[in-house]
């Protein structure tokens, strides 16, 4: 009876284990067909559609930050792969990856009959198939049917690539978490260091999160991450890539982190690589996408868009396929001319004297009703700018569009409630505050502007948009635009020093009468009228920055030839050709500034800055090169004459300070300027191979100090410039040489055309 019942045993035994390989290789073969299942087209499984995050490195060839939308990876080449990061891989994930086709059948064997203790059975390529093309299953049906399909892109990637482009692609897909998507991003996420430079404990302890990123989670599970890293280790000892004494040794050390957070409001240059991104991607402007209040805005984008190559970059350049780049997902190697220590450098500068500069701002609204709107606003006034700066919320937004009522939302903003507001001492902190107040609060931090260029190749090296780009996001560098005041002053001695005059040139001093189209009479006032009738060079004029001088200058010229003049600086807003443009009424940019000053320290040639030299696409191409763009504004003889005025300025004038106080004894001209009320603060200064400029105010014009001697450019702007230059004149590293001087010829005489 036993021999029967063997005997049907194994006809039914082989029935179902020949009936399951016939299954199985018909499953495989309708996926192989794509009947079953999803199975990648050649072309896809040639080119994976990979989302690489684009980079942005400085010149000295410091990743500043990237661009992303889901998924922070940057590809890394095999090449820069540390060989400890190999071993460890291979020896605990797919030991026997090199003899393989994709489907290690002895280890997948193995595992089941061991149940799993001895692994999974799925392989590396197994597993780089799961990542690119396998959705998450729901269930372990759906996960059972995914095997197979899983199994036919292993084999077929196997053919495509060779183990070392597999291995690369798997460590440039994993999500190591945080943000940290591929190698490249979590050496550094992790350990501040690249996939080179890992040592084999740290290669051990990102290839041992692979098994499972969450459960080996190095900062919320230290202890759990740790003891995994063990085993890798032990792994690596077993099949002989690391001997017994190292895996104890290394086994033996605690796991030390310098883990940072990926967030693209830290790091350096934050307000640059905004600027870059809105830049880059933007689109041709239409005229009907700006309303009537923001046509100069337009005017400004249309010139970029026709004159910048820099300017919608993405849009005007195409990929292969036709389609426009995507920063996001095109893994773009942007890099610019910004020097990482300089860019440092000022963004310590901005930190150290705006700091000082709050508390003083502070001391004084602690003394005002208003605060922190200026003694001369009145209350109508500041119900203007609040109503404004209410409807300009979210918060007004939201509810606008949820039905309520303006007067509804209004009161609503009136309500205290919890929340959290910034300090430059404590961080962000939690207190009960209306949204009214928390508006008036945001408005009483004061803002700044900073940008620093080499006025030979215009090379951008240091910008600067706002105190703290996680709190102020308003770019007040190229984006903001403020009057100029005295600052305007070296353009109107420009035209005169072109037209023929001499920085000796005199003038009895006297206050002079405008009489304007409408019959009016207009006499700028000036705080120097203790010198009135006595004889003064215009070399004191721009020294002392005296209103009277501007004004008599401007009486020699209309008001349309300076605004032709400041075009050719490079001023591109509204300027209007007015008698009161000698003062500086117009709004200008910081860029625009620095840009025009290049013009005195090359000789009369103005450059553009520039802010990228050239970028690469994911494959090492490079697809757009960018060279700076010159114009010649006045001759050299006016240059000379400009310098040597300008040098007065700093040496013994209104900027004097940068010497006595700050101690910078290199040759440099310069110029300060405050504008009515003291709103605006400016300081503008140059060396033969660095020109710099920034400005300082409130969000609002009706935010300042109303006392002269701390709201006046040399107190507000004056001290970043000067600490900047401090720093980066300290840095031997930087090639800057203190002692360097301007390169005016032996024949130039600023007193040769005065008799």
């Amino acid at each position: 009876m036993k021999q029967p019942r063997y005997k049907i045993f194994l006809i039914w035994f082989w029935c179902l284990f020949i009936g399951g390989l016939a299954t199985a290789f018909f499953v495989i073969w309708l996926i192989t067909k794509g009947a079953l299942g999803y199975l990648p087209p050649l072309e896809e499984l040639q080119n994976p559609k990979n989302s690489f995050a684009s980079e942005v490195i400085s010149a000295d060839g410091v990743s500043l930050g990237r661009y992303y939308r889901h998924e922070n990876r940057v590809g890394v080449q095999y090449a820069d792969l540390s060989p400890n990061l190999i071993n460890a891989l291979v020896a605990t994930e797919d030991v026997r990856f090199y003899e393989h086709t994709g489907v290690d059948f002895k280890s997948m064997f193995r595992a089941i009959l061991k149940l799993g203790r001895a692994g999974g059975g799925s392989t590396l390529t197994q597993q780089l198939a799961k990542q690119l093309w396998s959705p998450r299953a729901n269930n372990l049906m759906e996960r059972a049917m995914q095997k197979p399909i899983e199994w036919v892109i292993a084999t077929k990637l196997e053919r495509l690539y060779s183990k070392d482009e597999i291995l690369l692609m798997y460590l440039n897909q994993f999500d190591f978490l945080y943000n940290a998507v591929g190698i490249q991003t979590a050496s550094e996420v992790y350990f501040s260091t690249t996939p080179m430079d890992l040592k084999p404990e740290e290669a051990a302890m990102l290839v041992g999160m692979c098994k499972n990123p969450s459960l080996y989670n190095p900062v919320r599970h230290p202890e759990r991450a740790a003891n995994r890293r063990n085993t890798v280790l032990s792994q690596m000892a077993k099949y002989g890539f690391i001997d017994d004494n190292t895996r104890d040794s290394l086994a033996a050390l605690p796991l030390e982190l310098h883990y940072r957070s990926v967030d693209h409001k830290q790091g350096l240059a934050p307000y640059l690589r905004e600027y870059l991104r809105v830049v880059l991607t933007a689109k041709e402007p239409q005229k009907s996408d700006y309303s009537e209040w923001t046509q100069q805005q337009y005017e400004l984008d249309k010139w970029a868009w026709e004159n910048n190559p820099l300017y919608g970059f993405c849009e005007k350049n195409r990929k292969s396929d036709g389609t426009a780049y995507d920063i996001y997902h095109d893994g773009l190697k942007i890099y610019t001319t910004i020097d990482s220590r300089m860019q440092r450098y000022a963004e310590e500068a901005v930190s150290e004297h705006m700091q000082e500069q709050q508390k003083a701002f502070f001391r004084e609204l602690k003394r005002k009703k208003n605060a922190p709107f200026s003694r001369s606003l009145k209350q109508s006034e500041i119900d203007g700018i609040m109503s404004r700066s209410m409807r300009q919320t979210d918060r007004y937004r939201n509810m606008r569009k949820a039905g309520y009522s303006h007067d509804s939302i209004m009161a609503s903003f009136h309500e205290p409630r919890e929340m959290q507001v910034f300090t430059y001492d404590r961080g962000m902190i939690d207190t009960i505050l209306s949204p009214y107040d928390s508006i008036k609060w945001q408005k009483s931090y004061l803002r700044c502007g900073f940008m620093s260029m080499d006025p030979h190749t215009g090379h951008v090296k240091a910008y600067v948009g706002g105190p703290d780009f996680a709190h102020f996001q308003y770019d007040m560098t190229t984006k903001g635009r403020r009057q100029v005041g005295s600052t305007v002053k070296p353009y109107l001695y420009t035209l005169a020093m072109d037209e023929g005059m001499w920085p000796c040139e005199t003038w009895v001093y006297d206050s002079v009468v405008f009489v304007l189209p409408d019959g009016k009479r207009w006499v700028p006032r000036d705080t120097h009228d203790k010198y009135q009738g006595d004889t003064v060079t215009l070399t004191w004029g721009l020294k002392e920055s005296s209103n009277w001088m501007s004004a008599y200058l401007m009486s020699l010229f209309t008001p349309e030839q300076l605004v032709k003049m400041m075009r050719s600086f490079g001023i591109k807003g509204q300027l209007d050709p007015v008698v009161s443009l000698c003062l500086g009424p117009c709004e200008v940019s910081v860029e625009e500034m620095v840009d025009a000053y290049t013009t005195f320290a090359n000789k009369g040639i103005r450059t553009e800055p520039l802010y990228v030299t050239h970028i690469e696409d994911n494959k090492g191409n490079t697809i757009g090169f960018f060279t700076p763009k010159t114009h010649e504004i006045i001759s050299e003889t006016t240059a000379y004459k400009m310098i040597y005025m300008l040098r007065q300025v700093l040496d013994h004038g209104t900027g004097v300070r940068t010497r006595f106080k700050y101690g910078i004894t290199a040759p440099m001209g310069g110029k300060t300027g405050t504008t009515n009320n003291n709103s605006d603060g400016w300081f503008m200064c140059f060396t033969p191979s660095l020109v710099s400029g920034t400005w300082v105010g409130g969000e609002d014009r009706g935010i300042h100090f109303d006392n002269m001697a701390e709201g006046q450019g040399a107190s507000m702007a004056l001290p970043i410039c000067a600490l900047y230059m401090q720093k980066v004149l300290g840095d031997s590293t930087l090639g800057y040489d203190p002692t360097e001087e301007f390169d005016i010829p032996k024949w130039f005489n600023p007193n040769a055309g005065c008799k």
